[in-house]
């Protein structure tokens, strides 16, 4: 390995991020840009059109509709020539008691953190098998492995991306393709801005019962997607990498 910590250790990498638009999307698009990566910006936000750049191909599309995932590897392959690097970003939250939840809520959760990542886990893989390299960043979380009330389906969408991510990783581990992923904890993003006006608020103010006493930027969470995404985590195969301020390892 050749390149220092935080210096171009993606550089030269075709890219596809999803949920680009904005939040951690945008920041993970936005720093392997910065650090030499070629970049398929992928949200069904049509502002993800802001980010088109030299070297960035902004791509209007609902993650869950058929079609899309082989859209966005065909488009990566066209622009670049290659797919090195997946990154299932994209996600959203349904925040309801399970008893005040309908079917539609459940399958409107399942179908963005799930079947969206597994659509595009299956079209990269189908890819990077073939040249026998590759690697796939899930944006898992906290609620993976614990929860409070009224995030039932969202803690049971990252808990069933976990395990994706596990699965994927056993399966393309011997074609050269690394699968893991990052359990992030409160991060200020837009997230809750659909049913909240103070979104970003709540999050920065939940953010601080962890044991670091704060939120993340999406920024910091990006750093580990970068080095998840890069050589450097060559050993890295099927591992879940807490970032959630230590939320995860405290009692209480």
């Amino acid at each position: 390995m050749t390149n220092t910590f935080g210096v171009n250790e993606v550089e030269g990498k075709a890219v596809i991020v999803t949920g680009a638009a904005s939040g951690i999307g945008r920041a993970i698009a936005e720093l392997l840009h910065a650090r030499g990566a070629l970049v398929v910006a992928e949200d069904i936000d049509p502002k993800v059109s802001d980010l088109a750049r030299p070297g960035m191909v902004p791509l209007v599309a609902d993650i869950t509709r058929d079609g899309t995932a082989e859209a966005a590897v065909a488009l990566a392959i066209r622009e670049f020539g290659k797919l090195d690097v997946l990154i299932n970003n994209a996600g959203r939250i349904v925040y309801k008691d399970i008893v005040d939840m309908s079917r539609e809520d459940w399958n409107w959760q399942m179908e963005t953190n799930v079947t969206g990542a597994f659509l595009h886990t299956r079209e990269a893989m189908k890819t990077m098998i073939k040249q026998k390299s590759g690697a796939i960043v899930n944006i898992a979380s906290y609620a993976a492995y614990f929860t409070f009330p009224g995030i039932s389906a969202y803690t049971a969408s990252k808990g069933a991306l976990a395990q994706l991510t596990r699965t994927a990783a056993v399966e393309a581990i011997g074609h050269g393709v690394r699968v893991n992923a990052i359990g992030v904890g409160d991060v200020v993003t837009n997230l809750l801005n659909h049913f909240r006006e103070d979104g970003r608020e709540f999050l920065g103010e939940h953010g601080k019962v962890a044991p670091i006493g704060r939120a993340a930027a999406p920024e910091e969470i990006a750093e580990i997607v970068a080095f998840l995404a890069s050589d450097r985590a060559s050993f890295m195969v099927g591992a879940v990498v807490m970032a959630d301020g230590g939320m995860s390892v405290q009692v209480g």
